[in-house]
């Protein structure tokens, strides 16, 4: 961190953000130099975050860039999503995805779906806009490649949620409401990111 404070200061780097920190080592490096942005996985099926790294964020004044927010294309399609999948596409081997879990699954997109339903939009304008909801210091980047998707994405921003709609999403998306872990085994998050101090360091 002190590396990049350098660069910084050198007028090489405008900005410094981090990606899947956990809260201490975002603590610990924003106190080297501030962290503008931390990127994080936020959606309506990913919200361990909220628990420790989002309010760390907000304390500190630090942006949150919210990817995934689709659930990996989950709220675009559902279960049908797997049938999509390619022999190189790495989601075939996340937990969520699995048979013994995707059914589970199904039963978030298929609520949050009954929801957008009654609002008049489709289930990933849906999900997007509850993250667009979560305050002005979170910026999603859903990902697409296609031109339709793109045009979804962005009718996202004309979807108003009410306080009420908003507990509701929350309550059916609970951290009960979807079964599997978020990446595979040796695919680490901020769960895994902690830095150990400097003072255990030692030189070789």
């Amino acid at each position: 961190m002190g590396e990049l404070k350098k660069l910084v200061e050198e007028g090489k780097i405008k900005y410094i953000g981090m990606s899947e920190a956990s809260a201490s080592t975002i603590r610990r490096a924003h106190a080297v130099h501030p962290i503008t942005a931390v990127q994080l996985e936020w959606s309506l099926w990913s919200r361990d975050v909220e628990e420790e790294i989002v309010p760390t964020c907000r304390e500190l004044g630090i942006g949150i860039v919210a990817y995934s927010p689709l659930g990996r294309g989950f709220f675009s399609s559902g279960p049908k999503l797997v049938e999509s999948f390619t022999d190189g596409d790495y989601r075939k081997g996340l937990p969520r995805f699995r048979p013994e879990n995707l059914e589970h699954n199904t039963q978030l997109f298929e609520r949050v779906n009954e929801i957008a339903a009654r609002k008049q939009c489709t289930s990933s304008q849906l999900a997007l806009a509850w993250v667009h909801h979560q305050g002005d210091d979170v910026c999603p980047i859903p990902g697409t490649t296609k031109i339709k998707n793109f045009n979804q994405n962005v009718g996202a921003l004309s979807v108003k949620l009410t306080p009420e709609e908003m507990a509701e999403l929350e309550s059916i998306a609970s951290s009960d409401a979807v079964r599997g872990d978020r990446y595979g085994y040796g695919m680490l998050t901020f769960k895994d990111s902690d830095t150990p101090p400097l003072t255990s360091w030692k030189a070789v």
